[in-house]
């Protein structure tokens, strides 16, 4: 069976996902949406920040996420 690229994220609707953006940063939460461009929107959003030479986690209830700055969702 041939699968599609979007009918893989489809599969990835309300379940943990990883999400490594082009600057490396990794974002993990729930995918609730996505479009063709592969932006995505994630809930309970969760990575790590580096603040004054320090690593702080952010969290955040709802993150949208551009696609063209997405290399893997995992």
């Amino acid at each position: 069976m041939y699968m599609k690229p979007l009918d893989c994220l489809g599969e990835l609707l309300d379940k943990q996902v990883l999400v490594r953006l082009k600057n490396g940063m990794e974002i993990r939460g729930i995918l609730k949406a996505f479009d063709m461009h592969i932006n995505l929107v994630i809930e309970n959003a969760e990575f790590n920040d580096r603040v004054d030479d320090k690593n702080v986690e952010r969290k955040f209830k709802k993150m949208f996420i551009r696609g063209d700055v997405i290399v893997i969702v995992s």
